[in-house]
């Protein structure tokens, strides 16, 4: 899956949201990153998800939900981020990603501090949000965790009244989120991602296309 470091690559799909009404395990880790799109809207916005798994199934199974970065070991995050094939992030930088985002994460018993699965979501808290980081620990992937995480997190948005949310998803997971009622590139509507290369870049390719003429 991708990474923030990897978001602007164009491979990567734009996909969008309705509801939830379907059961799904990923058959592997769920990774995504976000980006800003067009008209894709929750009907009704303010309609609660419903959840495949209650809180208190997830409790009777070893799994506490938490519904804000609040406790969260930022190490351990990034370690799962490793994992499932993440570069790591610097600590601070992360730190302040989860102060302004929307957070919901599932810890295991005895370990509250460390996540096993973990979804955010960035926006500006009225109409928009994208879906980043879904990830899943290893050990624990094929429980329903990565939809455990994903059907609070859309809850929590739809509540706040949030009703066009996005991401993009690699082609391997796009059948995941579509059981999740994720729509690829609804009504024909493309996202872009700002791309451009370096200097350094541009330079190295001047001087190689010049070598190669000489």
């Amino acid at each position: 899956m991708a990474t923030p470091q990897q978001m602007m690559q164009p491979r990567l799909r734009p996909c969008g949201i309705t509801a939830t009404t379907s059961s799904f395990n990923p058959p592997v880790s769920v990774a995504v990153t976000g980006f800003r799109r067009g008209r894709w809207l929750l009907s009704p916005p303010r309609a609660c998800v419903r959840l495949t798994v209650s809180d208190a199934e997830l409790a009777s199974r070893g799994f506490a939900v938490r519904r804000s970065a609040d406790g969260i070991d930022v190490a351990a995050l990034n370690e799962v981020f490793a994992r499932v094939g993440f570069p790591r992030r610097q600590e601070e930088r992360l730190r302040r990603a989860l102060e302004h985002s929307r957070v919901v994460w599932l810890s295991a018993a005895g370990e509250a501090a460390r996540p096993v699965a973990f979804a955010r979501a960035a926006g500006d808290g009225v109409f928009n949000a994208v879906v980043w980081d879904v990830v899943v620990e290893p050990s624990c992937q094929g429980l329903g965790l990565g939809r455990a995480v994903m059907e609070r997190l859309v809850d929590e948005l739809r509540r706040d009244g949030v009703a066009n949310i996005v991401l993009y998803a690699e082609p391997r997971v796009v059948g995941f989120y579509r059981l999740l009622d994720f729509a690829m590139d609804p009504d024909g509507i493309r996202g872009m991602a700002y791309y451009r290369k370096s200097s350094s870049s541009s330079a190295s390719a001047t001087t190689t296309t010049t070598t190669a003429n000489s």
